[in-house]
Formats: structure tokens, C-alpha cells, sequence
């Protein structure tokens, strides 16, 4: 057979050349367009090609090659489509009842994190934010703990075993001391996050739990300031008709320091379980910065004051929701997240 008619032999194999499975088109490759392929032994025939005629023929050559590299495109298109085909095909049966969707929910602790950040927005707080392990400086000593304060012994906090100085951070305070290092006042700062405690865990307490700790510092900030922006949030996040008290307490950060309390919206100040028949229930400290913070801070107590507080997310949340074990929020039980599908966010 000359070189012509083999030529067109091979655009004929091409042309009517079917690939029904992979195996066969596999065998398309090796045979078309791999570097072993039929291709090979015409180009190392062109050296018995009269030499005028050598142009032509490797023109040739090249349209085959050409035609043969579209084909193979195609088969796999054509291979594809039948596979697609097929899957269409095999469909389930169509008698059968449809399986339900089942949307998630928002978690109960995100969703009242989330509320909460979205009521001090309003009035210009913006978000903080700083590592859960901290040191000594900023978890305690900057914020005027002393020495033997019961909150630095290990009851109460989860140290580094190699490195006494280092510990997971008790309270979101910490974030604040960074802020103030970092920042010049005027600053509205609001620093959620998870804080550890070495406690007992029961359906009360938890070793592990959410703070919210909000900070104000500006010049002529007064206690004033402080209970109208706690007033304002009560009412936003509670209800409008929620009262507040402030009564009389200790922290170590702030001086006057006061518990906040407010009205008990599930009994109307009635008297019930919630608020223990007082009419109040408590939801968090507050109090104005201590001069001694603002100080080992790099700020001038002479010049800028200003106010703080803090509050358990999942306080929030169980008062809210009226939950009364604070385990279900880590115990991932289904039956408990269901019931927040409806939870507006």
C-alpha cells in the first residue's frame, strides 16, 4: 500500500471510529495521539518520499493528525454525555415520598452574642478582640488584682503548668487592658469572647462560658453615663418596660463598683422562681474605671475617666429563653437546638 492510501485509510479509521467505554477510547489514544502512535511511522517515512514531495506529504500528515486530536475530543464529549445520560436514567423511584429538609438553626449563645453586639453598635461601641491565653499583666495585674487576690490561686483560674505567669483568661477584662495600651482615648469598645474559670461545673456554673465587657473611656465620663447606657440597653434587649437598679459591690477594676439588676420580665416584679420573689434578677457588674487601671494603662487618671461592665452571654441567654441549665449549651443535644429554629437574629 503506498503512503497516499494509507493516508486515507487512516482518515477513514478516524472518521468512523466509535469509543463506546473507556477501554475504547483508550485504545483511540495509544493508537492517534499518543508518541507511539500510527503518526510516528508516517513522519519516519518521509525519508523515502522524493524530496519535492516531501512538503505536501508532511502537510498531510499533520491535517490527519489534526483531524484525528478533534476526534478525540469529541469521542470524549460523546463518552461523557452518555455517562450523564445514563445517570439520568437510573433515577430513584418516583413513588416514593419525598425526604424532608431539615434546616439547622442559629445556636441560642450566638444568636444572644449577636443581639447583644447589635444594641451597642447602635450607639457607637466597636469590637475587640485578644487571645484567650494571656499573661499575668494582663489578666491580672493591670487591672489592680493584688497579689493574694483568691481569683489568682487555682480554684478559681486554669494555669500554664510550666509557666505560672501564663493562664487561660478568666474574664474578657483582659481585651481592655490591651485596648487601652494600644489606643488613645476617646474609646467605645465592646470585647466578647470566651473566658475559663477552674469551677465546678453544675446547672449554674460552667468552667467555660461567654462574656460581653463593654469599656467608655473619655473625658467628664460619669456614673451617670454609666447607668443611662445600661438603662438603655435593658430596655432594648429586655423590653421596654424593664427597670434597672445598681446596687453597691467590689471589683477590683473599677471603683464605685456596682451589680446591675433589672426588673423581672417574666413575673412583672410579680414575684417568681426566676427572681427568686424579689421582682429583681441580676445580670451582670459594672462600675467606673479605677484610677490605678487607667494608669498602668498609659492613660491620665487626671484627664479621662470612664466606665465598664460585663455580662455572661449565657446569662443573657438563659434568662431570655428561661433556661435553666447553663450545660445545655455545650451538651450539643438536638432535641435542645431544635427548639431555637424560630429564634429571630
Amino acid at each position: 500500500m503506498s503512503a497516499t492510501d494509507q493516508i486515507e485509510a487512516l482518515k477513514e479509521e478516524i472518521k468512523n471510529y466509535q469509543a463506546q467505554t473507556e477501554e475504547e477510547l483508550e485504545q483511540y489514544r495509544m493508537r492517534f495521539i499518543s508518541r507511539k502512535s500510527v503518526f510516528g511511522e508516517l513522519f519516519a517515512n518521509m525519508k523515502n518520499i522524493a524530496p519535492e514531495d516531501r512538503k505536501a506529504y508532511g502537510q498531510t500528515i499533520n491535517e490527519v493528525k489534526n483531524l484525528a486530536q478533534d476526534k478525540f475530543k469529541s469521542l470524549i464529549d460523546a463518552l461523557n454525555q452518555q455517562k450523564s445520560d445514563a445517570e439520568d436514567l437510573d433515577v430513584k423511584d418516583l413513588t416514593l415520598p419525598p425526604i424532608p429538609e431539615s434546616l439547622g438553626s442559629i445556636h441560642p449563645l450566638t444568636s444572644t452574642r449577636k443581639r447583644i453586639i447589635e444594641i451597642f453598635e447602635r450607639i457607637g461601641f466597636n469590637l475587640s478582640d485578644g487571645p484567650e491565653i494571656e499573661d499575668d499583666w494582663h489578666n491580672f495585674t493591670a487591672l489592680n488584682f493584688p497579689e493574694n487576690h483568691p481569683a489568682r490561686e487555682m480554684q478559681d483560674t486554669f494555669f500554664i503548668e510550666k509557666n505560672p505567669d501564663i493562664a487561660l483568661r478568666t474574664h474578657t477584662s483582659s481585651i481592655q487592658v490591651r485596648v487601652m495600651e494600644n489606643e488613645k482615648p476617646p474609646i467605645r469598645t465592646l470585647c466578647p469572647g470566651r473566658v475559663f474559670r477552674n469551677e465546678a461545673i453544675s446547672a449554674r456554673a460552667h468552667c467555660m462560658f461567654n462574656q460581653v465587657e463593654g469599656l467608655y473611656i473619655d473625658k467628664n465620663v460619669s456614673f451617670a453615663d454609666l447607668k443611662q447606657t445600661m438603662l438603655y440597653f435593658s430596655k432594648e434587649y429586655f423590653g421596654k418596660n424593664t427597670k434597672i437598679r445598681l446596687r453597691p459591690s467590689f471589683f477590683p477594676f473599677t471603683e464605685p463598683s456596682a451589680e446591675l439588676d433589672i426588673s423581672c420580665f417574666i413575673c412583672d416584679q410579680k414575684g417568681c422562681k426566676i427572681c427568686k420573689h424579689t421582682g429583681w434578677v441580676e445580670i451582670g457588674g459594672c462600675g467606673m474605671v479605677d484610677p490605678n487601671v487607667l494608669s498602668n494603662c498609659g492613660i491620665d487618671p487626671e484627664e479621662y475617666t470612664g466606665f465598664a461592665f460585663g455580662m455572661g452571654i449565657e446569662r443573657i441567654a438563659m434568662l431570655k429563653y428561661r433556661i435553666n441549665d447553663i450545660r445545655l449549651f455545650t451538651e450539643n443535644d438536638i432535641r435542645f437546638l431544635r427548639q431555637f429554629k424560630s429564634v429571630n437574629v
